[in-house]
C-alpha cells in the first residue's frame, strides 16, 4: 500500500533530537528524507554506543533516512545543497538562529525563491523575542519553564527523564509541516514554520501556570495527587511498587469491601468522601499501605484487576523491556538489527521501516542525481 506521503522530498539540516524527531516522522509515513550532515556527522551519533556500537538516540530518530554529507563552507556542497532545495516539497532546519541565512540560504529568500516550499525552523526560544541568541539545550529549557518546578519530589525539582522539551518541539513541527501540507494542497503555496522548545513546553504547562496564576500553585509530591487520596504508590510484600489511583468515593467502596476486606471503611466519615480521605490522607494511606503489604505482587494485582481497581506497576526500564503489552519493530542499522518500541500510531495496513544510515552513506549517489555525472 502506498504510504501517504509517497513521493514527498524532505531536505532536512538538522542534528541532535527536535528536527529527526519531525523528519524520521515523515520518513516513517513515507516521504523521502535527504538528511545533511557536517562531515563529522550529526553530533547525535556519538551521545553513546548502546546499540551494537550505535547511539541509541541517533538510531531510535533516523531510520529510513538518506545520509549525505556537505561542508557548506564549500562552494561545491552549496551548490549540490541549493539543488537540492530546488526539488524538495519540505525543508527542515534546526541550526542556531541566524545560521542558516549566514551560509546563504535565508528563509524569506527560499520562500520567495520556491513558493511552494514548506519550511519549518526548529530553535530553543525561537527566531525573534529576548532569549532567541541564547545556547538552550532540552534540560535547559525543562528547567527555564518551569517545568522542573513541578516534577519531582518535595524535597527538589527534577528533570523528566528524557529529552521531552526536544520530542516536543519535534512532534509539534512534525504536526504544523502535515497541516502546511494540507494548505498547499489547496492554495498551492508553501509555509514557513518555526517552532521552539520553549513554546512547546511553555503550552504543556497550561494547567500548572493557570492554576499559578488562578492562586492554586503546584505542589512537587512525586508519585501521588495532592486532591485525591488514596492516590500513590505503596509496597507490596515482595518488594515491588504499586501506584493506584480512586477517583471517586464509589471506587473508595469497591476497594474498601474487595480489596481491603473492610466494609464499613466505605461509611467511615473519615474516609467516606475524597475530601475527608484528603484531610486524613495519612490514616487512609496507612491502611492501604498496611493491606497491600501483606500481599505479593502478582496476587495483588490479579485481585485489584478483577475490582476493575485503576493501578500500574511502577516499572523500571528492566520490566519495560519484558513488558507483556509492548509493541516493537526492527530496524537495521550499520552494526546490525535494533528492536525498538513501536511507534504509538496503528494504522489499518501494515508498515515496515527503512534503515538507519551510516554517516555519508548516499553522498555520492545524491550528489549524482541531483548534479550530474562529474559534477
Amino acid at each position: 500500500m502506498t504510504l501517504p506521503l509517497a513521493g514527498l522530498l524532505v531536505v532536512s539540516l538538522e542534528q541532535a533530537v527536535a528536527a529527526p524527531q519531525a523528519t524520521c516522522r515523515l520518513a516513517d509515513a513515507g516521504a523521502r528524507v535527504i538528511k545533511i550532515e557536517r562531515p563529522e556527522g550529526d553530533f547525535a551519533r556519538s551521545y553513546d554506543d548502546y546499540v551494537h556500537g550505535e547511539s541509541a538516540n541517533f538510531v531510535w530518530l533516523n531510520r529510513g533516512k538518506e545520509s549525505v554529507v556537505l561542508d557548506l563552507a564549500r562552494e561545491a556542497d552549496k551548490a549540490l545543497f541549493a539543488a537540492l532545495l530546488a526539488k524538495a516539497d519540505i525543508f527542515v532546519q534546526n541550526l542556531k538562529p541566524g545560521a542558516i541565512a549566514k551560509l546563504g540560504f535565508p528563509i524569506a529568500q527560499l520562500r520567495k525563491k520556491h513558493p511552494r516550499l514548506i519550511c519549518c525552523s526548529i530553535s530553543g526560544y525561537g527566531e525573534t523575542g529576548p532569549f532567541a541568541s541564547r545556547k538552550a539545550y532540552d534540560l535547559l529549557v525543562q528547567a527555564e519553564v518551569g517545568l522542573a518546578s513541578v516534577t519531582g519530589g518535595p524535597e527538589a525539582p527534577a528533570r523528566v527523564g528524557f529529552s521531552v522539551a526536544d520530542i516536543g518541539a519535534g512532534i509539534n513541527a512534525y504536526q504544523a509541516i502535515l497541516e502546511a501540507l494540507i494548505a498547499r494542497g489547496r492554495t498551492g503555496e508553501g509555509a514557513e514554520i518555526s517552532v521552539s522548545l520553549f513554546d512547546a513546553m511553555a503550552e504543556w504547562m497550561t494547567v500548572p501556570l493557570l492554576s499559578h496564576e488562578g492562586g492554586h500553585p503546584f505542589k512537587r509530591i512525586g508519585l501521588a495527587h495532592a486532591a485525591i487520596a488514596p492516590y500513590g504508590v505503596f509496597k507490596t510484600k515482595d518488594g515491588a511498587d504499586i501506584l493506584i489511583s480512586i477517583q471517586n468515593d464509589r471506587e473508595w467502596r469497591v476497594l474498601a469491601g474487595k480489596v481491603l476486606a473492610d466494609v464499613a471503611l466505605a461509611d467511615d466519615p473519615r474516609f467516606a468522601t475524597n475530601r475527608a480521605r484528603v484531610d486524613h490522607r495519612a490514616l487512609t494511606d496507612a491502611l492501604v499501605g498496611a493491606v497491600f503489604a501483606s500481599f505479593d505482587v502478582e496476587p495483588l494485582m490479579a485481585m485489584l484487576q478483577q475490582a476493575d481497581i485503576a493501578f500500574a506497576r511502577v516499572n523500571d526500564c528492566a520490566l519495560l523491556s519484558q513488558h507483556p503489552h509492548l509493541r516493537r519493530i526492527t530496524v537495521e542499522t550499520p552494526s546490525g538489527p535494533a528492536s525498538l518500541p513501536a511507534p504509538a500510531a496503528l494504522f489499518n495496513e501494515s508498515r515496515s521501516y527503512g534503515p538507519v544510515p551510516a554517516l555519508g552513506e548516499h553522498t555520492e549517489r545524491v550528489r549524482t542525481e541531483f548534479m550530474g555525472a562529474g559534477d
